[in-house]
């Protein structure tokens, strides 16, 4: 088999079928076709149920997408210590949405200083499905939260260990957690992410329901409803770094205070190890400000 073969492999699962492939990478179908025919042939099984429309992998083909990825990530890797090449190219990088307005844009820029030929795509999402696309090879990497089950196939290094922080709107007079939750009402974040369930568990652990008066479904817009007076909030600390200082009050959620664990996930077989490694140090100089 040859490296020509595997690509081919995998963009028909990436593409969703033999005619998206082919133009995907700028041959026929029919070479498509008889690209995978070669393979099987090669294998001794068959990689697609070509009684589905369209083809299906088999379970043995499934487990050949997974080696073709090592694969090809281990091919790559050898070429780039080989011909000694400049890193180039583009970068794939998934983060959760609370860290995409600082902490990762920051991180970016001083990877940019330091591999000028390297361009970046940012894709934003929720750390299950980004952590989905590292597996598949769409993403070199991702900042997800640690406790979502990372696969086997994946590592996970932390960058970030944060407080929460109990965001309060100008003009309520509080010293405490507890008198904020009694009299204040309530600016809920709701959306499926884990940290808005970590902060709803957080929050009953005090035995106290506050009068919940908006729900919200971005970060961004909690913050806005708590500027605008409506109610307190309970935020990552990451995000004050996007708040004027002094524009609002904040105090420390929990004694002692409830803490996010962040880390970045990649298949240990990247070839792009280097770039993840200045990546993970920028995330984590930058994480000690928060």
């Amino acid at each position: 088999m040859d490296t020509r073969q595997l690509e081919t492999l995998l963009a028909i699962v990436h593409h969703g079928g033999f005619t998206a492939a082919a133009r995907a990478v700028n041959i026929t179908a029919s070479a498509v076709s008889q690209q995978v025919v070669a393979l099987e042939q090669e294998l001794g099984t068959t990689l697609f149920d070509r009684s589905r429309r369209p083809p299906a992998l088999t379970s043995k083909g499934a487990e050949m997408v997974r080696t073709a990825r090592t694969m090809l990530q281990l091919a790559n890797a050898a070429k780039s210590v080989a011909g000694g090449s400049e890193v180039r190219g583009t970068l794939a990088i998934g983060s959760l949405r609370t860290c995409a307005q600082s902490l990762m844009p920051v991180a970016i820029a001083a990877l940019r200083q330091r591999y000028p030929d390297l361009s970046f795509r940012l894709r934003i999402g929720m750390s299950e499905e980004l952590m989905r696309e590292v597996a598949a090879g769409q993403l070199d990497t991702a900042l997800v939260a640690d406790h979502v089950a990372v696969p086997l196939t994946l590592r996970w290094t932390e960058v970030l260990n944060e407080p929460l922080a109990l965001l309060i709107p100008h003009g309520v007079e509080a010293r405490a957690v507890e008198e904020v939750l009694h009299r204040v009402p309530y600016v809920r974040y709701q959306t499926r992410v884990p940290l808005a369930r970590q902060i709803d568990t957080e929050i009953a652990r005090f035995g106290v329901e506050p009068a919940q008066i908006i729900t919200v479904n971005t970060m961004a817009a909690v913050i806005g409803c708590v500027q605008a007076g409506l109610g307190f909030a309970v935020v990552p600390s990451v995000t004050l770094q996007d708040i004027a200082p002094g524009s609002l009050r904040w105090l420390p959620f929990g004694t002692p205070p409830i803490r996010r664990r962040l880390g970045l996930v990649h298949s240990p077989h990247s070839n792009r190890s280097e770039v993840l490694a200045a990546l993970s140090k920028k995330l984590v100089e930058h994480g000690r400000t928060v």
